[in-house]
C-alpha cells in the first residue's frame, strides 16, 4: 500500500472532522504507518498546546491505518479501547505519529503508537488501542 492509497482510505472511510485534522500519510507498510498532523490554531488549547483530543484522534486514526497496512487493505475495525499517556505539551509546527500492529487475531487487533513533536523530535504521547475486527 502506498501513501497515495492511504490518502484515499482517509477520504473514503473517516469522518469529516477527522479529515479536518489535516493528516498526511508519510509512510505505510506492513510494519508501520507514519502520519503528520500540522498544528493549526483550530487544534490548539490555551497556551499554544495541541489539544489531547487531537492527539488521540491522530493516534487512533494512525493505528487503524496501521491495520490497513498490516493486512494490505482497509478493515472497518472499531476501537474498543484507547489508552493515551500524555508525556509533555505538544507544541511547534506538527506532530508525527508512528503506529504498528502488535498482534492481529481473528476478532481483535492490538496496536501501539508514539507521537513526537516534529520541531524537537521529543515524544509528546504514547497510545495503545484494541481494535475489534468484523
Amino acid at each position: 500500500m502506498t501513501p497515495a492509497e492511504a490518502k484515499l482510505l482517509l477520504a473514503d472511510h473517516f469522518a469529516p472532522w477527522v479529515l479536518d485534522l489535516g493528516l498526511t500519510v508519510r509512510q505505510i507498510g506492513a510494519e508501520a504507518v507514519i502520519t503528520h498532523m500540522p498544528l493549526t490554531p483550530r487544534l490548539m488549547r490555551v497556551g499554544g498546546i495541541v489539544s489531547g483530543q487531537a492527539l488521540m484522534a491522530q493516534a487512533d486514526t494512525t493505528m487503524v491505518l496501521a491495520l490497513a497496512g498490516h493486512v494490505g487493505d482497509f478493515v472497518p475495525a472499531a476501537t474498543t479501547d484507547l489508552h493515551t499517556q500524555f508525556l509533555r505539551p505538544g507544541t511547534g509546527s506538527a506532530i508525527l505519529c508512528k503506529a504498528r500492529i502488535v498482534r492481529a487475531g481473528r476478532s481483535l487487533a492490538f496496536a501501539r503508537a508514539t507521537l513526537n513533536a516534529v520541531d524537537t523530535g521529543k515524544p509528546v504521547a504514547l497510545a495503545s488501542a484494541t481494535l475489534a475486527l468484523p
